[in-house]
């Protein structure tokens, strides 16, 4: 039996956490949710963790999330590397670093992710600083996902890796309703502070 069937006010609540996290980051409006992000960047850019990394396990932005583009031009600049997952069943994803040159092609619903036939797969025992996207957050550090679990599955296997969240101040909750297996990230980075200690 499954931990949602055995207890529906969990279920209740973590579906309420994840609709009102969204929902404040959608509210932001696209200009806003720009120069936040810009802000995040900086904040990540000026880590412990990002100075310390060589391989970086980034994400392109869909929708209203933090977008962290011009954290790859700096990432660059500074000679680290950057993979990004790529979802390849169900619940299991991977990490790859894209080809300089035709590396991304679209997948589902359109969206750009890294061409598999020609990029670098990288282990996850490999990478040093994770920075996953989430719906909502609490102050203790405990994220919750999209909720297809492809992240909560990942992140384990990332033993050597500090793992942190990015998201909007507008998607923090009072108290995230945890699952488990769900453990809480090492740090989640907004554009007012970061929470947690990297």
């Amino acid at each position: 039996m499954s931990e949602y069937a055995a207890n529906p006010e969990l279920a209740a609540a973590r579906k309420a956490q994840r609709k009102g996290g969204i929902a404040g980051r959608d509210g932001l409006g696209k200009e806003v949710r720009a120069e936040y992000s810009r802000r995040i960047v900086e904040r990540i850019v000026a880590s412990e963790a990002f100075q310390k990394a060589e391989i970086i396990f980034s994400y392109r932005a869909v929708k209203g999330e933090v977008s962290l583009e011009l954290l790859e031009e700096k990432a660059a600049a500074l000679g680290k590397r950057v993979a990004y997952p790529l979802c390849i069943g169900p619940g299991e994803m991977i990490a790859l670093i894209p080809a300089a040159e035709g590396g991304w092609k679209p997948g589902a619903f359109n969206i750009l992710e890294p061409c598999r036939e020609t990029a670098e797969e990288i282990p996850p025992e490999k990478l040093d600083l994770l920075l996953c996207p989430c719906s909502s957050f609490d102050e203790e550090c405990n994220r919750m996902g999209m909720g297809g679990g492809y992240y909560d599955r990942y992140l384990p296997r990332c033993v050597n890796a500090v793992i942190t969240a990015v998201a909007f101040e507008a998607q923090k909750s009072d108290k995230i309703a945890m699952e488990p297996w769900d453990k809480p990230v090492q740090a989640v980075f907004t554009e007012e502070r970061t929470y947690g200690n990297v």
